[in-house]
């Protein structure tokens, strides 16, 4: 898989620093971002940043390549979801904790609401 989804000497060096550290990194901006309220589009532009990050870190302690396009993105990617799993996470015990007479979780990463309306009226 070296070439493919690494360019590190050892795959531990890439689990460390992009799963673990990058991974870290991203789950705590999403959980940051949906603390404040922020919407979502905001995970993919602190994502964008923190693949750079992750990127330098390879480059800087196990000289890397720092700005392939490839390792760029898969780091990205990784990233991204890692903020996503945290954004979704914080946002449901949110939705489910302050407004509990509206809302209950369905699963770990969606609520639905306990009163839907059905008669097709708008609320307004």
């Amino acid at each position: 898989m070296q070439g493919i989804l690494y360019d590190d000497f050892s795959v531990w060096i890439f689990v460390l620093v992009t799963l673990i550290m990058g991974g870290a990194a991203g789950f705590s901006t999403g959980r940051a971002i949906a603390q404040t309220w922020r919407p979502g589009w905001h995970l993919v532009v602190s994502a964008l940043a923190l693949g750079v990050a992750v990127r330098f870190i390879h480059f800087a302690l196990f000289d890397a390549s720092f700005l392939t396009f490839q390792y760029y993105f898969i780091d990205t990617l990784l990233v991204l979801l890692a903020s996503f799993v945290g954004f979704r996470l914080t946002r449901v015990k949110q939705m489910t904790g302050r407004y509990r007479w509206l809302y209950e979780a369905t699963s770990i990463f969606t609520w639905k609401s306990i009163h839907p309306r059905t008669d097709g009226a708008r609320l307004s």
